[in-house]
């Protein structure tokens, strides 16, 4: 899976499940580079096959929905949507 990280101060695993042209993954994105945290992130719409099907086998566990984006922090809890600030007081950001 073309999962990327990017650097910052390590919060856990933090990992976003995105879409390539929504503009609310996008934001999120943003945001955690903006407040300096560590993240992987996949564009499930640029995956194809099995990888398509694990990967949102993996948001419906976490959003049963299947909406995006979907930010699943410490494999203990997910954010759906762009809640900056539900997102910064999870982060302690």
């Amino acid at each position: 899976m073309a999962i990327e990280h990017v650097s910052g101060k390590n919060k856990g695993n933090v990992m976003l499940y995105a879409l390539s042209t929504c503009g609310w993954c996008g934001k999120t994105k943003d945001l955690l580079r903006q407040i300096g945290i560590e993240f992987s992130f996949v564009y499930v719409d640029l995956l194809e096959g099995s990888e398509q099907d694990d990967a949102m086998n993996a948001v419906e566990r976490w959003n049963p929905s299947g909406s995006f984006p979907t930010l699943v922090i410490g494999d203990k809890r997910a954010i759906v949507g762009f809640r900056e600030q539900e997102i910064r007081e999870a982060l302690g950001a």
